[in-house]
């Protein structure tokens, strides 16, 4: 939906990711769409030089998150909530269930 102010549909689905779940990874958000990490990557990587994204390492991970000195963080992330009301009720479910806490040793999988 933003992709033409974007300029990139994986901009737009990396921020919606770290918005829905207050931050990521690469390959968690790449793995989470469905497509391929490199470009993830890149998306992360310009947003974290723009000021828009900042990071950490957890261990050997790169987490990323909004930067809360960006100047305009509020306005993006009005933007992006007003996006999520013109999205698949699908989609916007997925991104609310996201799973972040660690699984019980041993538990098993769920099949749905």
């Amino acid at each position: 939906m933003l992709e033409a102010i974007f300029g990139s549909k994986n901009r737009e689905r990396v921020l919606q990711f770290i918005l829905a779940n207050g931050d990521g990874y690469a390959k968690e958000i790449a793995d989470f769409y469905g497509t391929s990490l490199d470009p993830i990557q890149k998306q992360l990587k310009k947003m974290e030089l723009g000021g828009v994204l900042v990071s950490k390492n957890v261990g050997r991970t790169r987490l990323f998150v909004f930067n809360p000195r960006y100047a305009f963080l509020s306005e993006l992330q009005a933007l992006l909530e007003r996006a999520q009301e013109y999205y698949d009720p699908k989609e916007i479910e997925r991104l609310a269930m996201s799973r972040k806490r660690p699984r019980r040793t041993g538990k098993p999988l769920k099949h749905l």
